[in-house]
């Protein structure tokens, strides 16, 4: 069974930076695509971005390019969001989900399984 745990969330004044983890373990992930979602309060899930396992190939929302990278570390099983340059309009709660292969979609219901989410909250 997969199992799918961020960390790494806070609180960040904007300008600032977090990199969120995401660790998968239950499954072999080769092939996989792993996406970062987010959802704020009363709004729709959003997506972030996306990164095949091998890491060929990111995808990234216009509202987050340039500013988030995705990467991953196979040995470690971790996918990780490095987000800089913060906005207040990126609080939200953050997800990892995975798919067992590409593409890089950006429906949450192309997704089989999630993570619990952690928050982050930019303050201005």
């Amino acid at each position: 069974q997969v199992q799918l745990v961020e960390s790494g969330g806070g609180l960040v004044q904007a300008g600032g930076s977090l990199r969120l983890s995401c660790e998968a373990s239950g499954g072999t992930f080769s092939g996989y695509v792993m996406g970062w979602f987010r959802q704020a309060p009363g709004k729709e899930r959003e997506f972030v971005g996306g990164i095949n396992w091998s890491g060929d190939f990111t995808v990234y929302s216009d509202s987050v390019k340039g500013r988030f990278t995705i990467s991953r570390d196979a040995a470690k099983n971790t996918v990780y969001l490095q987000m800089n340059s913060l906005k207040p309009e990126d609080t939200a709660n953050y997800y990892c989900a995975c798919r067992p292969s590409l593409p890089i979609t950006a429906h949450s219901s192309d997704y089989d399984d999630w993570g619990q989410g952690t928050q982050v909250t930019v303050s201005s």
